[in-house]
């Protein structure tokens, strides 16, 4: 049965001729939090859960971001499964240590923890406990412990959870200072950097969390590291209750839920929270907040930046007007990319995600109300079968999305727009720059040359002059 478009999400039915997920529209929950710990300096990721799923995950991040990346395990076997899996993640714990001396052990725990229902907390607290009762022991590392069981979220979802656990259990607001807290969320190490020239040239001290822009993207090392340098500080985490402002980047967190409102409502750190700034009205909005934080007019710098924007987007229209794209990913990443594309004139016509109940068709209808005449349809909780069955009939000139979504491009032989994670079918995707109105530049240069390729690849003629 057929819904309305912006009153009603599509679901799976009985009438439906499978009952199982055909490749996800989303990652693992606590893949999202093993790469927001590995934004923290001196951090080691660690999984209470089975071996099985560190490796998945490592593979996953390792082909994306073409760096090492170790994930811990508590690698708990049937037997954890029946009896619970406190002694392994205890001696893990000893294991990381012995082995890695991190300054900090991140623990998500797994579908596997959660249904046998281990309480982290509580062992933790037993560890530390016992720990210091033994004489010679040496310091324990920060210990920050996080909820991700699958089959309870998207990958996304455990990103945030992670930075939200990392602000609830160590940041203090005993000293006031004049930094702010930045949180963008999932975005690439390309974009991390550009954020932090943005609030320098703003004259702002930002504590970026996470900060991976080192840890999962760094130089050529005669020596290898176990772990990286970069990353977040841990007296910085420890400071953000004393931040005299918080920016939060996503239409999409669910309010109250997020970091950002954590340090308002326990420090009161006001939080000022913008849509992700792809393209340039989301770009303008982040701006403002910058330009309201540090008492300075934008600096002219970027002021040229958004000029050769508007420019492009003149010369760049004829090429891209009215062609029809299909949106996929994570949520706050789709609703800044549908708001982008609705500026240059390409026509959004299904927007789409594997999370649910994050305020994602909201966001959707807040950036194209009034822009589009024909609102896009808007899926929650899909996979890429129903997102080929909705968008089969709809016609669509070119996907944008990770690589996950090749198989619909090569089927429908139209362009597809790699961007956000994983980028799998092609080197560099964390290099890819999303943000700002130099990120809008970079992925409005891309999307009119995927298109003009396109018309020469399908013209008998094959211009050289477009």
């Amino acid at each position: 049965m057929e819904t309305s478009p912006t009153t009603t999400t599509k679901t799976k039915t009985k009438a439906s001729p499978y009952i199982s997920t055909t490749n996800a529209c989303k990652l693992c929950k606590p893949m999202g939090a093993c790469l927001a710990f590995r934004g923290i300096e001196g951090a080691v990721p660690f999984l209470h859960g089975s071996q099985g799923c560190a490796t998945y995950m490592r593979r996953y991040i390792i082909s994306h971001f073409r760096e090492p990346m170790d994930i811990a395990s508590s690698a708990l076997g049937e037997k954890h499964a029946v009896y619970g899996g406190e002694a392994n993640l205890k001696q893990g714990l000893v294991n990381v240590m012995k082995k890695y001396g991190p300054g900090l052990v991140g623990i998500a725990t797994t579908c596997l923890t959660e249904t046998i229902g281990d309480d982290v907390p509580m062992i933790l607290k037993a560890f530390r406990r016992e720990w210091a009762a033994r004489e010679g022991n040496p310091e324990l590392p920060v210990l920050v412990n996080v909820s991700t069981p699958s089959y309870a979220g998207t990958h996304m979802e455990g990103f945030h959870a992670a930075v939200r656990a990392l602000a609830d259990q160590l940041a203090r607001g005993d000293e006031k200072h004049d930094g702010i807290n930045l949180m963008p969320g999932m975005v690439s190490p390309e974009d991390l950097r550009y954020l932090k020239e943005v609030t320098a040239d703003f004259g702002l001290r930002a504590i970026l969390l996470p900060d991976y822009s080192e840890t999962l993207d760094g130089p050529a090392l005669e020596d290898y590291e176990k772990i990286p340098r970069g990353g977040t500080p841990v007296t910085d985490v420890v400071s953000m209750g004393g931040s005299r402002a918080t920016i939060e980047f996503g239409r999409a967190l669910g309010e109250g839920h997020s970091a950002g409102s954590l340090l308002e409502a326990r420090f009161g750190v006001p939080v000022h929270r913008v849509g992700m700034p792809i393209g340039l009205r989301e770009t303008d909005r982040f701006f403002e907040v910058l330009e309201e934080a540090s008492g300075i007019c934008m600096p002219r710098k970027h002021a040229l930046e958004r000029g050769r924007l508007l420019d492009a987007f003149v010369d760049g229209h004829k090429v891209v007007f009215g062609r029809r794209a299909v949106v996929y990913g994570e949520e706050d990443l789709v609703v800044g990319l549908t708001s982008f594309l609705c500026e240059i004139g390409v026509k959004p016509v299904l927007c789409a995600s594997g999370g649910t109940g994050n305020g994602f068709r909201e966001a959707i209808e807040a950036v194209t109300r009034d822009i589009l005449l024909d609102p896009p349809e808007i899926r929650e909780g899909v996979d890429f079968y129903e997102i080929a069955e909705e968008a089969r009939e709809m016609a669509p000139e070119l996907l944008v999305g990770h690589s996950k979504g090749y198989h619909l491009a090569r089927r429908w032989n139209v362009p597809l727009i790699r961007v956000g994670f994983p980028i799998h079918d092609r080197f560099g995707g964390h290099r890819t720059l999303h943000l700002g109105y130099r990120g809008a530049m970079a992925l409005l240069d891309r999307l009119v040359n995927e298109l003009l390729e396109r018309k020469q690849e399908d013209s008998p003629v094959g211009y050289t002059y477009l």
